[in-house]
């Protein structure tokens, strides 16, 4: 099975550090994470290479969770790599430019299970594209009121 690749990016008039810190500050990522999505580090949180954290999708019973680690990480990117239900890689990339900065989501996936691949294909594939870019959206929000210091 070919590896998925969904990918999308905004324009964001912030620095790129502000829209950084929004990826990496666990507090401002639940203001733009969808509700649904839970982020706990498994020890102390941290985007540095090697920290480990789970995504808890937050459906009644069964709760499906990917376990993370960071894979790389520079200044303006972080890689999370994953594995669970899906294995594959989430890229978040801050590219500078004059007047702020575009963000660069990447989300490239692999669905082992045969039956949870045709259910994401069938049900969740639209969902998800639709809902990284409403995730997108908020986090442009929250880092240009982080940048411009309003609320």
């Amino acid at each position: 099975m070919p590896v998925e690749v969904f990918e999308q990016s905004i324009q964001i008039r912030a620095s790129a550090t502000a829209v950084e810190q929004c990826i990496t500050d666990r507090t401002l990522m639940h203001r733009w994470l969808n509700p649904v999505l839970r982020c706990e580090p498994i020890g102390e949180w941290s985007t540095d290479v090697g920290s480990r954290s789970r995504f808890i999708i937050q459906v009644p019973l069964i709760q499906p969770t990917l376990t993370s680690v960071v894979v790389e990480r520079e200044p303006g990117l972080v890689v999370w790599g994953f594995s669970g239900f899906f294995k594959g890689r989430d890229r978040w990339e801050c590219q500078p430019h004059r007047g702020g900065t575009r963000l660069l989501n990447r989300f490239e996936f692999d669905i082992p299970n045969p039956l949870i691949r045709y259910g994401f294909n069938t049900v969740a594939a639209k969902w998800t594209q639709q809902d990284m870019q409403a995730q997108l959206k908020r986090l442009k929000r929250v880092a240009e009121e982080v940048y411009l210091g309003v609320k």
